[in-house]
């Protein structure tokens, strides 16, 4: 790339934009981000030394053009696929992948502990933060900026402003980049001025933050705004055009050697180069297969099969709104992905996007509690990890009536480990206060929204898997179920399977398989409720089965599994002996949903294969018991 000349390197440009259309069409990915970044990439490995010089995406959505830059190209048609290219980038995966980059606002922090690094250890690094607009409503991302004029650095943030996250961004912040402007005369004084400074031999390093206070507000008269990144004492450049190739390169070129903390805002268009994307970005964010040439998207969904999760949800919520004016509606910047947007469009005034916020989701989901709303808050099972001082401090301690429904929970697919809602499950059962449930089936997604809103005064939680569900006749009627009951699905001799939530499907149809080809019988308990868990349930189990199988789409350590042990052994049930089964110890890879399940097992051939070792192992016990007798 270094040995292009800017018309050849405008014509890469052109050539990266159509291989990702052309990719993308077919494997589904990250599109509209991925388009609006393909000059800045350019320009950005054009004038650094990657990868000895760092570049740090956040959240990854728009680093498609870095990975096929960087020695992908070939492989690019595995991304997201099992075994393939994962879909943010990872260190793991490539050197020029500086950090990981599957959850947003954390880019400027990471790029901050480097420069700093680099800097301590006398070392002529470059490192570069690249944060859209819609990532700058996290509040890491300003610890971060508060922070960057303490610390000896020369790390330059670029300020990806497309005016988009998923959806519309929100807030103050998109206005005032919206309407941020430089002058060309202050730029001309600031110049002149700094020259005068620096030949008086005025400029010195305790004088630095003196002069670049002075050059702020200089800018603030002659402009008659404040910046207000430059109030965090961080030199700004912008808005530039980021299209603008040649200009990219020139900029960056000219501020690449300036000292101390710089800030770079670039305008792009999400979508850039493919029509339909640039007019709708949101639908064009991750838009599954379509047709390159007519912009035709290909829905694979046809409509007699179940709702998606999220779409019950969604559907519901604005049910229980039109007949209670207390319900309101909570999302961080994920309004489409959760199905907020049916209560937007029914009730706008009582449904709220706070953008890339989960903690202040939480806590502003707890004021509105306090004052009597129900509020219902609508965070991805992955994200909520991010509030999880907010759920303890804000939330529980205070017994607040916030309804915290955890989408995406379990096994996500192609997005990976950065997305998979493994933790939940254990991360809220050791928290006092909470009711924590998930539904076997969407009728009791129905049931258990209902139940929360108003069979119970405190913090409720109810986590639900990302894709289908299991019915096609999702509409029941709302009932109010007693809380911490689980529900016998069948019984049996031979074994006890205990799951909580949709996984039960999953594993009636591994006991039909079972029972149909060895004649086993087998018990199924759908406990629905992780706390309080049903310790007459428990009990009934207990004294009935010496082998048991706890079943969940969540990590072993600390989950469902990790609690039945606990009463069996606080009670004394050491006769009974448990198999867990869920997601193991680990960080598990991306692909379908379907191909991860196949992998941990929890599919219904991988649960049969289980059981089957289970009840093989207690009739190996049984005969040798026999023989001994005998």
């Amino acid at each position: 790339m270094k040995d292009l000349s800017i018309d050849e390197l405008e014509t890469l440009c052109s050539d990266l934009r159509t291989f990702i259309i052309d990719q993308l069409s077919n494997n589904p990915g990250h599109f509209g981000s991925s388009l609006g970044t393909v000059e800045l990439t350019v320009a950005l490995h054009y004038v650094y030394n990657t990868p000895y010089d760092r570049i740090v995406w956040d959240v990854g959505h728009q680093a498609y053009s870095h990975k096929i830059l960087t020695g992908r190209k070939e492989k690019f048609h595995t991304n997201r696929r099992f075994g393939g290219l994962a879909g943010f980038p990872s260190p793991t995966e490539s050197e020029y992948d500086a950090f990981i980059a599957g959850h947003a606002s954390n880019s400027i922090s990471a790029a901050l502990g480097m420069a700093v690094a680099s800097s301590l250890k006398h070392e002529d690094r470059h490192v570069v933060a690249v944060i859209g607009d819609g990532s700058m409503t996290g509040g890491l991302a300003f610890e971060a900026l508060n922070n960057a004029n303490s610390q000896p650095n020369d790390m330059l943030i670029i300020l990806n402003d497309n005016d988009m996250a998923i959806d519309n961004n929100v807030g103050g912040i998109r206005d005032y980049l919206v309407k941020m402007t430089t002058s060309q005369a202050y730029n001309r004084v600031r110049n002149d001025v700094y020259q005068k400074f620096k030949k008086g031999n005025l400029i010195t390093e305790k004088g630095k933050n003196f002069i670049l206070r002075f050059n702020n507000s200089l800018k603030s008269l002659l402009t008659k705004q404040h910046n207000l990144f430059e109030g965090f004492n961080i030199r700004y450049f912008g808005p530039v055009d980021g299209h603008d190739l040649r200009g990219l390169i020139r900029v960056l070129q000219n501020i690449k050697n300036l000292k101390g903390p710089k800030m770079l805002h670039i305008h792009t268009i999400k979508g850039k180069g493919f029509k339909p994307a640039e007019v709708s970005a949101t639908v064009w964010h991750a838009p599954g297969k379509f047709d390159k040439e007519t912009g035709e998207r290909i829905i694979v969904r046809s409509k007699d099969q179940p709702q998606l999760y999220q779409d019950v949800f969604g559907h519901t919520l604005v049910e229980l709104a039109q007949k209670d004016e207390k319900i309101v509606g909570i999302t961080p910047a994920m309004p489409t992905g959760s199905s907020m947007t049916y209560l937007m469009k029914e009730f706008p005034e009582r449904a709220f996007d706070v953008g890339i916020a989960e903690a202040h989701a939480v806590t502003y989901s707890a004021g509105l509690a306090k004052e009597g709303l129900i509020p219902f808050c609508n965070i991805y099972s992955s994200f909520m990890q991010r509030a999880y001082d907010q759920v303890i401090h804000d939330v529980a301690l205070q017994k607040l009536h916030v309804i915290m429904c955890l989408d995406r929970a379990g096994l996500v697919g192609e997005d990976g480990p950065t997305h998979h809602g493994a933790f939940d499950l254990a991360y809220m059962r050791c928290i006092p206060n909470l009711i924590i449930a998930s539904p076997y089936n969407e009728h009791y997604l129905r049931h258990l929204m209902y139940t929360a809103a108003y069979g119970n005064n405190g913090p409720f939680v109810i986590r639900y898997p990302r894709g289908q569900g299991e019915l096609c006749d999702w509409e029941c009627k709302m009932e109010k179920l007693e809380i911490g009951k689980g529900r016998k699905l069948k019984g049996g001799k031979d074994l006890a399977v205990l799951t909580i939530g949709p996984i039960g499907n999953a594993a009636r149809e591994a006991i039909g398989i079972l029972e149909g080809d060895t004649g086993y019988s087998i018990a199924h308990y759908d406990m629905m409720f992780l706390k309080p868990i049903d310790t007459e349930l428990l009990k009934e189990v207990a004294e009935n089965f010496t082998d048991v199988m706890t079943i969940e789409n969540g990590v072993i350590n600390g989950g469902m599994g990790s609690a039945v042990l606990e009463y069996l052994s606080e009670n004394n049930y050491h006769n009974v002996n448990v198999t867990r089964v869920g997601l193991p110890d680990e960080f598990v890879t991306h692909g379908s949903v379907k191909e991860l399940n196949r992998l941990c097992e929890i599919d219904a051939l991988g649960l049969a294969k289980r059981m089957q070792e289970v009840l093989s192992e207690i009739k190996s016990t049984q005969s040798k018991h026999e023989k001994e007798y005998k």
